[in-house]
């Protein structure tokens, strides 16, 4: 009986040792987007970069805009997102000291099968905007600061249309629960392809429209600056940083797939 319990007291003493030993695992906090968690590209590369370095990585995933803020706060250790104007922006204020292109995948407009304002015939993005304005289509936007977002207003601009009315909904959502919303409302909505591939709850929605260069989706990597966060984990953020941009980090990007289709391409091809 005493060894019994002797062997029960160690075996829980070593469970102990293990969760603090994962505790005190090196790790960086990376905010990120939801499409590129969605999408599931973390779960495919992280393990590999931890294996690589010994560095865990955990992601907290918001629109582009709050992840900025994050990172402006001091509140995060490195940054990838998909706004290159902002990125250019958030380096030139002094929040970052250099950024890079990471991969590149594109945008598509999703919409009710029936194609009520006609965009599978439209000749570009704009002319598929202008249709589902004319036709008061219901639209569902993300509403919530992100890259997408803020992509799709400046193609809205490019349009020369102001959105609003009761048949454009701001969301303040996500990109699967604006999906999720779209498949509900059988409205029109602009998604990152990788989470349109990796949506299952289509419901009524199809692809229907893709291809124009205006909706080309670039993602970059920031390593936040030292100067204005000397607390930051810099030296192990630098180490995810130059691993993306690696071969074995391109490659892994290159290599992640869902449902046989390759949904992140790296600027290295």
């Amino acid at each position: 009986m005493r060894t019994g319990l002797t062997l029960a007291t160690l075996g829980l003493m070593g469970l102990s040792m293990t969760a603090v030993a994962q505790d005190e695992a090196p790790y960086i906090t990376l905010a990120s987007t939801t499409s590129t968690e969605n999408s599931g590209l973390f779960d495919a590369i992280i393990p590999q970069f931890r294996e690589a370095s010994g560095i865990a990585v955990r992601v907290v995933a918001v629109g582009t805009g709050q992840a900025f803020e994050i990172a402006r706060r001091g509140d995060a250790d490195s940054l990838l997102v998909h706004d290159t104007e902002g990125e250019e922006r958030f380096v030139a204020d002094g929040y970052a000291s250099e950024r890079a292109d990471v991969m590149y995948n594109d945008f598509v407009i999703i919409g009710p099968a029936e194609d009520p304002a006609g965009i599978r015939e439209a000749e570009s993005v704009e002319q598929a905007f202008s249709r589902i304005a004319q036709a008061e289509a219901p639209f569902a936007s993300r509403g919530d600061d992100s890259g997408t977002n803020r992509a799709e207003l400046r193609l809205w601009d490019a349009a020369g249309i102001e959105p609003g009315g009761e048949w454009y909904r701001e969301l303040g959502s996500g990109m699967g629960p604006t999906l999720n919303t779209a498949a509900g409302m059988d409205a029109y909505v602009m998604s990152d392809r990788a989470t349109w591939v990796a949506f299952d709850n289509r419901q009524n929605l199809e692809l229907l429209f893709e291809g124009d260069e205006a909706l080309f989706n670039q993602y970059g990597s920031l390593r936040l600056s030292a100067e204005t966060h000397p607390h930051l984990k810099h030296d192990l953020a630098a180490q995810w940083h130059d691993w993306l941009l690696s071969d074995e980090g391109q490659q892994a990007i290159a290599a992640f797939e869902v449902k046989g289709q390759q949904l992140f391409f790296p600027n290295a091809d």
